[in-house]
């Protein structure tokens, strides 16, 4: 027994028992490597403050998307179609909030922090720019936000807490389904309504480029039981936050 647990320890790029690409380091390696996350009270604050501003306050973008059009008039079908899917993506920038909150929170490098509060700025951006539309739409967010916030917080600190590989590896895979998800919404719009189109085109975009970047920071490519899992999720918040 104790020859089987060695020999299962020496195969690197094994997660319960099978192989997967990419699984190799995915936590942070011996008393030389990269030390524990240093939870400091000005991170808890920052945390907290993003917390209640991102739940109740009313989101304020740094930017406008370029070249964003006038909003064309909806019928009340269109409307409730389009303020649906702008619920969903609201409650995505939400989400996303948290995550990031929560990686950089327990980040072990100084340069993931730093990588990972960078990108909660722009999700910032896309998160007030959903908010926005709603009120255009004459709509409302979703009424589980903060059950999103909570959850994808936990998760993210979770994941930062094993390593910085494995945070990315979350952040490369949540902006992977993100994509999706816009793509998925993009079919769905009106052909009139070039506004949200617009607005949705340069959120897909910049998703991309947050993947890229975690990619090329040091990502861990993720096992797929567990981007299954992610996968499921997400499809769970979409389609309560469509009517809720």
């Amino acid at each position: 027994m104790y020859s089987s647990a060695l020999r299962f320890a020496k195969e690197p790029g094994r997660v319960l028992g099978r192989a997967y690409p990419g699984a190799l380091t995915l936590y942070n390696g011996g008393m030389d490597g990269p030390q524990p996350p240093a939870v400091t009270l000005d991170g808890l604050l920052r945390a907290a403050d993003n917390a209640l501003r991102a739940l109740f306050a009313p989101a304020q973008a740094s930017r406008t998307p370029p070249q964003l059009p006038d909003g064309a008039p909806l019928g009340e079908s269109d409307r409730r179609l389009v303020a649906g899917l702008m619920r969903v993506n609201h409650a995505g920038e939400i989400a996303a909030q948290a995550l990031y909150q929560g990686q950089a929170l327990m980040a072990r490098t100084e340069e993931t922090r730093q990588f990972l509060l960078r990108a909660a700025a722009e999700e910032g951006d896309h998160l007030a720019w959903c908010e926005q539309r709603l009120r255009e739409l004459g709509d409302r967010t979703s009424l589980l936000n903060p059950f999103w916030y909570a959850g994808a917080f936990a998760i993210g600190a979770a994941a930062a807490a094993l390593s910085d590989r494995l945070s990315l590896g979350f952040v490369q895979e949540t902006e992977r389904q993100v994509e999706g998800h816009l793509s998925e919404h993009l079919a769905r719009l009106p052909a009139q309504d070039a506004r949200t189109r617009r607005i949705l085109e340069v959120m897909q975009i910049e998703e991309t480029g947050h993947a890229r970047a975690a990619q090329a920071a040091g990502a861990a490519e993720l096992p797929p039981p567990l981007r299954a899992l992610m996968g499921l999720t997400s499809k769970l918040m979409t389609r309560s936050a469509y009517y809720v």
